[in-house]
C-alpha cells in the first residue's frame, strides 16, 4: 500500500477510521500499561486521534507519528492551539501542550524519536497496513522500543474474504507471529462487535470481533 493512498484519504476527507471520542479500551486498560507517571506514550500513525488528548490530560506526554500534514494540522486547529515547528532530516516536527507530532514516514524513526516512551497505544496502525508491510511495521516498532515498554494493541477479527480492507483482519494467531520472538503477547479481551458498526454489515461482514491484546517487550 502506498503512501499516496492515505494521503489522499485526507485530501478526500475519507476518514471514516477517525473516532469522535476517546477508545473506550483506551481508558479501559490503561492501568494494566501501567507506565511511570509522566513518562512518555507513543501513538503511531495517529491521524488526529483525541486518544492523545485524554493520554496528555492523564499526565503522559505524547508522541505520535503521522504521515499527512493535513491530518496533523487538522489536530492542532481543533485542539485550538499553534504548535511550534522544526525541521530534521526526516520529519517536520509540530508540538504544543505536551503533544508532539512527527510529520512523515514511520519506518524513517530511530529509537532516538521515541527517547522516555514506556508505552505504546496502536488502535489504528497494524489494522491499517496490508500483509506484506505488518511484518516489516511490527518489526521496526520493536526495534525502536526498550526493554519492558508495554504497547496497548487493538485488532479486528473477520473473514477477510468478505471485506477488502483497511481496515484489515489480524487474527490472534499471526499477533503471535508478528510479536512473540521479541515481546510476551497477552489477549485481555475479545468482543463481538458487528452490531454496533452497521458500515461492516453494509460491506459485507456477517463476523467482527475486537481483539485488545497487551505486548511487553522483552
Amino acid at each position: 500500500m502506498e503512501k499516496e493512498f492515505w494521503l489522499e484519504r485526507w485530501e478526500r476527507a475519507e476518514i471514516g477510521f477517525h473516532q469522535d471520542e476517546v477508545n473506550a479500551y483506551l481508558a479501559r486498560y490503561w492501568n494494566r500499561l501501567a507506565p511511570a507517571p509522566g513518562s512518555k506514550v507513543f501513538v503511531p500513525l495517529c491521524g488526529k486521534s483525541l486518544d492523545m488528548v485524554w493520554l496528555r490530560k492523564n499526565g503522559h506526554p505524547v508522541v505520535g507519528v503521522e504521515l499527512s500534514p493535513l491530518a496533523v494540522e487538522a489536530f492542532f486547529d481543533e485542539l485550538g492551539v499553534s504548535p511550534s515547528t522544526s525541521n530534521t532530516e526526516h520529519f517536520q516536527q509540530c508540538e504544543a501542550d505536551g503533544i508532539r507530532i512527527l510529520c512523515g514516514d514511520f519506518f524513517n524513526m530511530t529509537q532516538a524519536d521515541l527517547d522516555g516512551v514506556e508505552a505504546v497505544f496502536d488502535r489504528a496502525s497494524l489494522v491499517a497496513l496490508p500483509p506484506e508491510m505488518r511484518q516489516r511495521y511490527a518489526q521496526h516498532i520493536l526495534d525502536l522500543l526498550p526493554a519492558g515498554a508495554r504497547t496497548l494493541l487493538v485488532t479486528f477479527e473477520y473473514d477477510q474474504s468478505a471485506m477488502s480492507g483497511p481496515p484489515f483482519a489480524v487474527t490472534p494467531e499471526e499477533v503471535h507471529a508478528l510479536y512473540g520472538a521479541r515481546a510476551n503477547v497477552e489477549l485481555l479481551e475479545r468482543t463481538d462487535v458487528l452490531a454496533g458498526n452497521g458500515h461492516f454489515k453494509a460491506r459485507g461482514l456477517t463476523r467482527l470481533h475486537e481483539n485488545i491484546f497487551m505486548l511487553t517487550r522483552k
